[in-house]
């Protein structure tokens, strides 16, 4: 199962739809939050499975701030961040994720990409593909390929 991970989008640039003609076939989108009202635009556009969590410039939106699913076997804890006060203490939404049992935690917030293995948690963050702080400064979006029985593969993306 190939998942396009991205967060941190603000509606204003949806050029990264154009990384899901070179990513090939995505089985699902995982959205970690600040859509800003457009996550819409990317669900109709994708035709795959979304899951979408409000950040915290999501004013208007009904989704939930923390979802828990099961993707190819994996628990997934999705979470914009912003509310475990990621950019200073860290190890809190760590600590979340593993309390809710989690084997990949995905969030967004810092527009910083990270994917690191910490013990047995996935720890995602894709960057953001319309106002990175990366340090290239580049666009990112993560590809996750998981498959029941194997380990998860992971790939930071760029844009340009």
């Amino acid at each position: 199962m190939r998942i396009m991970v991205i967060s941190d989008t603000h509606g204003s640039d949806w050029r990264f739809l154009d990384a899901l003609q070179d990513a090939g076939k995505i089985d699902a989108i995982i959205h970690a939050g600040d859509g800003e009202g457009h996550e819409d635009i990317c669900e109709e556009a994708a035709g795959v499975p979304f899951y979408y969590v409000a950040g915290n410039n999501d004013y208007e939106s009904d989704a939930p701030r923390d979802m828990v699913f099961t993707l190819a076997g994996r628990r997934i804890f999705l979470t914009h961040g912003h509310r475990y006060r990621v950019r200073t203490k860290p190890e809190l939404i760590r600590r979340e994720a593993r309390a809710r049992h989690a084997d990949i935690l995905i969030y967004g917030h810092t527009h910083v990409p990270l994917a690191e293995q910490d013990g047995d948690l996935l720890v995602l963050n894709p960057g953001s593909p319309t106002y990175p702080y990366s340090p290239a400064g580049r666009p990112t979006y993560i590809l996750l390929d998981l498959e029941e029985g194997k380990e998860p593969v992971w790939d930071i993306r760029y844009l340009d």
